[in-house]
């Protein structure tokens, strides 16, 4: 035992306490839905779930993992190669892939996983990955595992992701990527795919993009960003969730043409070293998705919709700076650590769950407290959250 290391911790942690840096977990004593509840506590309007369509504890969702549990059993106890592929799988991947207009997709244990196995096998020494630098810390892990050229371009600035194009090609690059969140999780900023596309096709580049912010909900028939985008069939390689608005558990995915898919298949680390996605996730998640196809989808993506700008229009009459947008992320920019935990404590005594963003989520001077639309919130559950953000606001003199 090294006291030494120990006490090195100790310290890193008071830190973190003292730069009002802690995060808290809070059991839940509930499903997710819009009303939870932390352990005996008091019932809390929940405003800070990815729960975007509802579906986390949908009862048909529910069913079908239960279905699924039920016929496939809890579990592979294997990794996909080796004994750890049942139909359910290969049902998903074709679902998935059917859904976003790829040729082929792949699962994996979870959307980081699918960005941290993505670039490795696929891009090498003579290639170039050009990432924006607000991409989600996934996409920055999975570029750090490839031997190819990294460059960086400035959140969704055309004319710097063209100088970093240029630069790549001037330098050799054989083959160039170009890397975006489709939806960027802090700021709810939907990325420019239109102009993205553009430039790909000028300089011969391939793009990827990570729509978890996105699938089942943005776009028609909640395709993504890239129909929201009217770019559909231009993105070359999609990486994607079932752990937000498609069903809310876990598992991610990419998507892409078949030998994309084929090669990841053979190369990808996480994929091969990982076990294969439990079977009640795929039962889950093939249910979300029939379900963000349909009509009923459609229902739901039009009241996540009216939600969201029902709770903007309210946040910004009240005098909260918000990021401007239309996603059903609203972030509140409060840029002190502090005070963002301050509001969010206020709201939660007030019977509303949020949670403070601040440093290393977000740059140190941009702490905010990001609020996320559900489709199962209801125009009463709004206006009392309204409510509660307008006295604990004026409380703490953030609004006047």
């Amino acid at each position: 035992m090294s006291d030494k290391f120990y006490s090195r911790l100790d310290q890193e942690l008071a830190g973190i306490k003292d730069a009002g840096l802690w995060k808290v977990e809070r059991p839940f004593s509930t499903p997710q839905g819009p009303i939870v509840r932390v352990g005996d506590g008091p019932e809390l309007l929940n405003l800070c779930a990815n729960n975007y369509l509802g579906l986390a504890n949908d009862s048909e969702v529910v069913a079908a993992a239960e279905e699924a549990n039920r016929r496939w059993g809890a579990g592979l106890a294997s990794v996909r190669f080796i004994c750890g592929t049942q139909d359910i799988h290969k049902e998903l991947e074709a679902e998935t892939a059917a859904y976003f207009g790829y040729e082929d997709a792949i699962l994996f244990a979870a959307a980081f996983d699918a960005n941290g196995a993505v670039f490795e096998p696929l891009f090498g020494p003579d290639d170039a990955i050009i990432s924006d630098t607000l991409n989600h810390a996934s996409i920055i892990d999975g570029v750090r595992l490839s031997k190819a050229r990294r460059y960086r371009y400035a959140t969704n600035d055309m004319g710097d992701l063209e100088r970093a194009l240029t630069e790549a090609k001037a330098e050799g690059a054989c083959q160039i990527v170009i890397v975006t969140d489709g939806v960027f999780s802090m700021d709810g900023t939907i990325a420019n795919l239109g102009a993205i596309t553009a430039l790909a096709k000028r300089f011969d580049a391939l793009t990827l993009v990570d729509d978890c912010h996105a699938s089942g909900f943005l776009g028609p028939q909640g395709r993504g960003s890239a129909a929201y985008r009217g770019v559909e069939g231009q993105i070359d390689i999609l990486t994607g969730t079932y752990g937000k608005a498609l069903g809310g558990a876990m598992g991610g995915f990419v998507a892409a043409k078949r030998q994309v898919v084929d090669l990841l298949r053979q190369r990808a680390r996480p994929y091969l070293f990982s076990n294969a996605l439990a079977p009640s996730i795929c039962g889950a998640s093939l249910a979300a998705i029939r379900i963000a196809r349909s009509e009923r989808g459609d229902l739901l993506r039009a009241q996540l919709a009216e939600n969201s700008a029902r709770f903007r229009d309210g946040l910004e009459h009240l005098g909260y700076d918000l990021i401007p947008g239309e996603h059903p992320i609203i972030p509140i920019m409060l840029y002190d650590a502090h005070k963002a935990q301050a509001l969010a404590a206020a709201l939660y005594e007030a019977g509303v769950y949020v949670t403070p963003f601040s440093f290393p989520v977000v740059p140190r001077d941009l702490a905010r407290i990001r609020v996320q639309m559900s489709a199962a919130l209801t125009p009463a559950h709004i206006d009392r959250a309204l409510d509660a953000f307008a006295s604990a606001g004026r409380k703490l003199e953030i609004i006047a």
